[in-house]
């Protein structure tokens, strides 16, 4: 992928930057591996908005992906890298010898025409092929990384992303994560060598908030610029200040300095902790 700029004919496009899709070989997804992608607009079943600023968007389909590979030991050719509206990443068709076809999150070198295969022995390490995270060497970058065995990757399938298998003891494979956190998973669990596909959309500039609006993303407005009934940081003449003894959320709750991760349970699994912002 690369990024493309355009002439500043308006102030939108002064810097705003483009996907070129010189990767992408397939426009039109595959029809057996697309479904209907319904519009919630971040409401819950009773209508409720749950999660703010969403609405509106291009229509656009689900493309069924394969999380899980678990087609073991059946080769399969890479038949297009394709454009993918719902991520990031791209993803690659692959056609598989015995007549199957499924959608992958295609790894950064993979291209039409390669085979790859899925395996839970040890493998040639290439890219794309996926097999149990214990056979995989040390300083080695994998993606879609399993959390529990069979389970489906879940880990690391961000474009970009990738996971550096650090090494393997006892029953677990110790793995350093893109936000620096070093965590444990069982050493059976599966992965993907190689990076997700597409690095550079980090460097995609957005421009103008139409474009915003074209991706369901709606407007966000500052607590400061409302009315008192609407936000606790409302109300006042003209530019004024919070005034409160702590920013606030919409619901009353510190909105900074406070932890907003939840607990899991695999949280007892985790050897380091990111690094937090200061």
């Amino acid at each position: 992928m690369g990024i493309k700029k355009v002439k500043p004919t308006t102030p939108g496009r002064r810097e705003i930057t483009f996907d070129d899709f010189a990767d992408v070989d397939k426009k039109r997804p595959e029809k057996a591996l697309v479904i209907i992608k319904k519009k919630h607009s971040g409401r819950n079943a009773q209508g409720k908005i749950t999660i703010r600023h969403r609405g509106g968007g291009v229509k656009r389909y689900l493309r069924v992906v394969d999380y899980k590979r678990d087609k073991f030991g059946v080769p399969a050719v890479v038949k297009a890298i394709e454009f993918d509206p719902n991520r990031g990443a791209r993803l690659a068709l692959l056609h598989y010898v015995d007549g199957d076809k499924r959608y992958i999150v295609a790894p950064v070198g993979l291209k039409a025409g390669d085979t790859i295969l899925s395996s839970k022995e040890l493998i040639e390490i290439k890219v794309g092929n996926t097999m149990p995270v214990k056979y995989i060497p040390a300083g080695i970058a994998v993606y879609n990384i399993e959390l529990e065995p069979g389970q489906g990757g879940k880990i690391a399938r961000g474009a970009g992303n990738s996971v550096s298998v650090m090494g393997v003891e006892g029953k677990y494979a110790q793995l350093k994560m893109p936000s620096g956190e070093i965590r444990l998973v069982k050493k059976d669990c599966l992965c993907t060598v190689g990076q997700a596909s597409n690095p550079d959309r980090m460097h995609i500039v957005i421009g103008f908030a139409g474009r915003n609006r074209r991706l369901g993303i709606r407007p966000t407005v500052r607590g400061t610029a409302m009315n008192p009934k609407d936000h606790p940081h409302g109300g006042g003449e003209g530019n004024q200040s919070i005034g409160l003894k702590y920013p606030k959320t919409l619901w009353g709750k510190h909105a900074l300095g406070v932890k907003t991760r939840k607990t899991h349970s695999s949280d007892r699994l985790i050897v380091k902790r990111r690094a937090r912002n200061k």
